[in-house]
């Protein structure tokens, strides 16, 4: 039976804004599943929601990831219009911007019947159905969380997809960010997720020109539904 996932596109949107609005409905699932452990469970309890959106330039960091790894001071951050942020999801520093699809699945795993691993393996697995659908072959690494091109060569290989996730109660936040048609000089100045020696790629540059952006979502919605075996409804 499929889970019935509620999903709201929030456009561009101010990244303390969203992460705020996913804190709002973090704790509002953890409350459904309180009520549930104690005999009163709400009757419009879904397994949860997914949001994509775009940031305007932002840099955000995990809770262990280290300072050094933002390569540039305060001045330079105003000077390039990106601002920072130290969250509370795991890994180290990446870049959010525009052309990017960024995704936040809050769900309930329970609902799902996944660990935290299975979890990260199959939002890999949907954004590597959807560049297969481009003629983009990607895959992961053993070591790093993400999805990646040209695994088999450590010179060449390089992320298209960060991923970064903060679990409570098996309940899921952050998650990933998913680069279209982004603007990739932000990322030379960062070490992206902590590595000084893998790059960074977009749907753009390796295919050569912009995508329509609204139909890669599109088709990464369709590619989650499958993979997590979930139905997304409208957020209303």
């Amino acid at each position: 039976m499929l889970k019935t996932v509620n999903y709201q596109d929030l456009g561009s949107v101010d990244y303390k804004k969203a992460w705020e609005y996913q804190e709002k409905l973090f704790n509002k699932i953890l409350a459904e599943k309180l009520a549930l452990s104690t005999g009163t469970p709400d009757i419009n309890a879904s397994a949860g929601y997914l949001l994509f959106c775009e940031h305007p330039h932002v840099y955000t960091i995990g809770k262990s990831g280290a300072e050094n790894n933002l390569l540039i001071d305060a001045g330079f951050l105003k000077k390039i219009n990106a601002t920072y942020y130290r969250i509370n999801r795991g890994g180290d520093i990446t870049y959010h911007g525009p052309g990017q699809i960024v995704g936040y699945p809050i769900l309930s795993l329970d609902s799902f019947g996944l660990s935290i691993r299975k979890y990260i393996h199959n939002i890999e697995e949907a954004i590597i159905r959807t560049l297969d659908e481009y003629g983009i072959e990607s895959s992961r690494i053993d070591s790093a969380s993400g999805v990646w091109l040209d695994t088999s060569d450590p010179v060449k290989a390089r992320k298209i997809c960060a991923i970064g996730v903060r679990a409570s109660r098996y309940v899921t936040m952050h998650g990933f960010a998913f680069n279209v048609n982004t603007d990739l000089n932000y990322f030379r100045y960062i070490n992206p997720c902590g590595y000084t020696n893998k790059g960074v790629t977009s749907m753009k540059k390796e295919l050569g020109s912009n995508q329509v952006i609204g139909e890669v979502k599109e088709k990464l919605k369709s590619n989650l539904s499958s993979v997590f075996q979930m139905q997304l409804i409208p957020n209303k």
